[in-house]
């Protein structure tokens, strides 16, 4: 079986893949940046006795990852508490995405696998929206080429930044409101930090798509994107788990192993009558 392993900066998410592509199972962790070889190897191990899956049932592992930090103590840990030395997305990878950028080596490992699975599973043109500690916007051409984007600051990272320099401001969860005008501080925060984060997120998406010149199919994914896509004029789908399939695709590409056909669980149509 194939572990995926998708270390972001803060979450880390892993996806456990059969023989046949279908993943199994999968898990969400805060991503932990002082924990040792050891430490990770037995979370990872007590994860899998919880599930009562075999560690030794791990044949091969693929890692994205935008900590560079971690990447030398998941390495070990792999290596130590699973008996495989993984592969790391980086340059140098058979992923199958041309990338058309002034330095492809700048782009993220996740934003490219994220764009390797949408374009295997939805074709092009398309743009990947991934809404996590930052949220990135990738396009992809007609071709399959990933020809750039843009990245803006999370939505949690700009709730902080509100919180922590406004003194009277308390911290609030970020929710869905259920109106528009406030009639009290907490409303006021929410609606502020919901329907002002969807316009960054439709602005950008607006000015993409008029450069790019054609239509284009949005898909998100992320922490995020359940929560936003619903009232986005421009995301159309919503796909859970697209950054572990891309790490299925490019692990099955630098492996030879047979490709599967791309699962289509998880992912959503987003119900919106502006998109009609």
């Amino acid at each position: 079986m194939l572990l995926a392993i998708d270390v972001g900066n803060t979450n880390t998410v892993l996806g456990l893949f059969d023989e046949a592509g279908v993943r199994i199972a999968d898990w969400r962790l805060t991503t932990q940046r002082e924990q040792t070889v050891d430490e990770y190897g037995v979370l990872f191990r007590n994860l899998f006795s919880l599930r009562q899956i075999e560690v030794s049932s791990v044949t091969a592992i693929i890692v994205s990852s935008v900590v560079p930090p971690l990447d030398t103590t998941l390495k070990g840990m792999c290596e130590r508490y699973f008996g495989q030395k993984p592969l790391f997305v980086e340059p140098g990878v058979k992923t199958g995405l041309s990338i058309h950028t002034d330095n492809p080596a700048e782009v993220g490992a996740d934003r490219i696998v994220n764009c390797v699975a949408a374009f295997q599973k939805y074709g092009g043109p398309c743009i990947v929206v991934d809404l996590g500690t930052a949220t990135t916007f990738d396009v992809v051409s007609r071709k399959g080429e990933f020809i750039g984007g843009a990245i803006a600051p999370g939505l949690g990272i700009s709730a902080d930044a509100l919180f922590s320099r406004a003194a009277r401001l308390m911290r609030v969860d970020i929710r869905r409101p259920t109106k528009v005008i406030g009639t009290n501080t907490v409303e006021h925060l929410q609606i502020g930090l919901y329907y002002g984060y969807l316009g960054l997120i439709d602005g950008i998406l607006e000015r993409l798509l008029r450069d790019l010149g054609m239509e284009a199919r949005v898909i998100a994914t992320g922490g995020l994107a359940n929560q936003l896509a619903q009232d986005s004029k421009y995301i159309s789908l919503v796909d859970d788990w697209l950054t572990l399939e891309g790490l299925l695709l490019v692990h099955q590409r630098n492996s030879g192993a047979k490709r599967a056909s791309s699962p289509r669980q998880h992912v959503r149509k987003v119900p919106n009558p502006l998109k009609a």
